[in-house]
């Protein structure tokens, strides 16, 4: 089948591929301009294969389609119209012009969430079922009928992204193939959308997503994790404008102690404890935000808000600089208007987007040996200095701030010295028992009382399980993959106790 593909993006790339791989003739591929000198995937994967690229900014004008596009298109001779991912409006002489009509991809469970913000919106409303829907284009917004929709679970605390990169990017691609595949056997069904259950929602903007404190728990979450990444929920706070990422209701054994955070119109001031902000909504009820956008768009964690400076600079070794030279050229290959990266060159200043983010991980990965990066680890460290700071504690070893404090009880054991932790250990730190409860540990061999331990109680046992948890489901560890966490636990020095004492004779 002859095929005109309209869209953008990584998403719209995959589309394409996929169709050619089926078979398809893709005969023209239509997507947005190039933005500050770089082109879009859809239409860099096309011009290699050869097939004609059209980027046109507008497609009609005074309400009118422009007919030098219309010709255009017209001269491709396609069956049918691929819109898996567009920004722009496409008229109708584009839309009704093939045999088999115009079909697009659209982000959630139509006739539900109609709009740009469809993601958004079925996070913000707690939706517990997102998805997909497939639909024949037609004059309406989002209203035509409905070819095919897959659904998902939404899980409690995902994001845009989260939500995206598990379930609507890869299953979406896949949904976009078996739908055309439909259309060529002549299976395909028009199941009009029913006006039951149809909601349309505003294109979420910076200026519209400032957070409304009066409201549960749940809902101040729902909003923040709804409005991460693009454009963030934001709060004016200690005289200046805060956004908000990576929220979670998962609080349970946190104990709201720390630093007081005022909140104008907040029901509580927030509390910048060590495992992050924790809110609260008017049911009293809390919430936890574990990273923080500042006005002038560095991106911190919440539990260092009011720890100022980050830690002092790495002294880089030779191979070190070697890398770091490596992965600014990098930067150089995706920032071309950039003339020189230096130091204090910000990657998001300089024009990079989210997909950008992608491909600077996915590159650092493979130049550092399979490296474990995130892409949140781009906005934490954005300009080319951070970047490389913590790019180099990461190899090293030790990318986490400061080290773990410990208070050791030291003995003379067989002409070793001994030194024995006596505290519990809870959520990566040493610290005493609920109330300084102890129990005496008992050498066996002479009754002897060798000393005193923290004795656990129930509120310490629930703080371990939420910290455990926490990892489990947030933790970089379960993240990365064997051979990484091999390499790492190599790296780990031996226990100090079992270090001979060097005075020992």
């Amino acid at each position: 089948m002859k095929i005109a593909v309209i869209g953008q993006s990584l998403f719209g790339q995959e589309v394409y591929c996929h169709l050619r791989k089926e078979g398809h003739e893709v005969v023209g591929v239509f997507t947005v301009p190039d933005k500050d000198g770089k082109a879009d995937p859809l239409g860099l994967e096309a011009e290699k294969d050869g097939v004609p690229v059209f980027k046109y900014s507008r497609w009609r004008a005074k309400g009118q389609a422009l007919p030098d596009v219309v010709a255009k298109y017209q001269a491709l001779g396609a069956e049918l119209n691929v819109l898996p991912f567009c920004s722009q409006f496409i008229p109708m002489e584009i839309i009704s012009a093939p045999r088999h009509g115009s079909i697009i991809y659209h982000p959630s469970l139509l006739p539900r969430h109609r709009g740009a913000s469809a993601i958004n919106w079925t996070l913000i409303h707690g939706d517990k079922k997102g998805g997909f829907s497939i639909f024949w284009a037609d004059d309406g917004l989002d209203t035509g009928d409905l070819l095919l929709q897959k659904e998902c679970e939404v899980l409690p605390d995902d994001t845009v992204s989260t939500l995206y990169n598990r379930f609507l990017f890869p299953e979406g691609i896949k949904g976009m193939v078996q739908a055309v595949r439909l259309i060529a056997e002549g299976k395909a069904p028009r199941l009009p959308q029913p006006e039951e259950g149809a909601t349309y929602e505003g294109i979420q903007k910076k200026e519209t997503a400032k957070i409304n404190w009066d409201q549960p728990a749940e809902a101040i979450h729902n909003w923040i994790r709804g409005n991460d990444k693009v454009p963030g929920a934001w709060t004016e706070a200690c005289e200046q404008k805060l956004t908000f990422f990576n929220s979670t209701l998962n609080t349970s054994g946190l104990v709201p102690e720390g630093d007081a955070l005022p909140i104008p119109g907040a029901h509580r001031p927030g509390v910048v404890t060590k495992a992050g902000l924790i809110l609260f909504g008017n049911d009293d009820k809390m919430l936890l935000v574990k990273n923080i956008q500042l006005e002038d768009g560095k991106m911190i964690l919440a539990s260092n808000f009011f720890k100022g400076a980050a830690s002092s600079v790495l002294e880089l070794t030779e191979a070190e600089l070697v890398t770091a030279e490596a992965v600014r050229s990098v930067w150089q290959r995706i920032l071309p208007k950039v003339l020189e990266v230096e130091d204090s060159t910000d990657f998001f200043k300089s024009g990079a987007a989210s997909v950008d983010v992608v491909r600077l991980v996915e590159e650092v990965k493979e130049l550092c040996d399979g490296l474990e990066l995130e892409n949140e680890d781009v906005y934490m460290a954005s300009t080319f200095g951070d970047f490389i700071q913590l790019l180099v504690r990461k190899l090293r070893g030790d990318d986490e701030e400061g080290e773990c404090s410990i208070d050791y009880v030291e003995m003379a054991v067989n002409k070793r010295t001994v030194r024995m932790p006596h505290q519990l250990f809870i959520g990566g730190e040493f610290v005493d028992a609920e109330g300084a409860k102890t129990s005496e540990t008992i050498n066996p061999t002479d009754g002897s009382v060798i000393c005193q331990v923290s004795l656990a109680q129930v509120t310490d046992v629930d703080k371990a399980v939420a910290a455990a948890k926490d990892a489990f489901e947030n933790g970089r560890w379960g993240k990365i993959s064997a051979r990484d966490r091999g390499r790492l636990m190599y790296r780990a020095p031996p226990s100090p106790s079992t270090r001979p004492d060097p005075t020992a004779t």
